[in-house]
């Protein structure tokens, strides 16, 4: 029951206690508790800035690298551009070449085709003649083998061809 009613002996004694027990931890153990509370509150307050800068930091990076990501695909972009450009642009020029080399094998055909033709044209005349002589040779009943006789003949048959307009 001493403990529910102490008496004032046990009271004085347990204060007395208490009292040196709080000078002693108050003299040693507090500051060095205290210090250790402010040397671990420093260190946490380092700890937080240097997350806080590191956060401000990888922040920075990642703004960064959104940057280059964005630059990168702004080079991509203008060099697939630049490629498209330059691969319409060659085959613009292959077409353009490929019409330009049409045209001139057509234009040599066209030339060929009309040498040919009149090759073949001077050809038949030729033969034409060559069998008109001999078909007026026979007519004639002689051969005309000079040029004297050619031109006699032919001055004869304009003069017959004169005079049969005359009439």
């Amino acid at each position: 029951m001493e403990l529910i009613k102490p008496d004032f002996g046990l009271l004085f004694w347990m204060t007395l206690a208490f009292g040196i027990v709080f000078f002693v931890l108050a003299k040693f153990a507090f500051p060095v508790i205290n210090g250790m509370l402010k040397k671990r509150e420093e260190e946490i307050n380092n700890a937080l800035e240097l997350a806080e800068r590191t956060h401000k930091e990888m922040e920075q990076l990642q703004a960064n690298n959104e940057a280059l990501l964005q630059q990168a695909r702004e080079e991509r972009d203008k060099m697939l551009s630049e490629a498209k450009q330059i691969s319409d642009k060659f085959i613009e020029d292959a077409k353009a070449k490929a019409n330009e080399e049409k045209d001139r094998i057509i234009e040599n055909a066209k030339e060929t085709i009309e040498h040919e033709k009149m090759a073949a044209t001077t050809e038949i005349k030729n033969q034409i003649a060559d069998i008109s002589i001999k078909v007026a040779e026979k007519i004639i009943g002689k051969t005309l083998d000079s040029e004297k006789e050619q031109l006699d003949y032919i001055n004869r048959l304009l003069q017959d061809i004169e005079e049969n307009q005359k009439h």
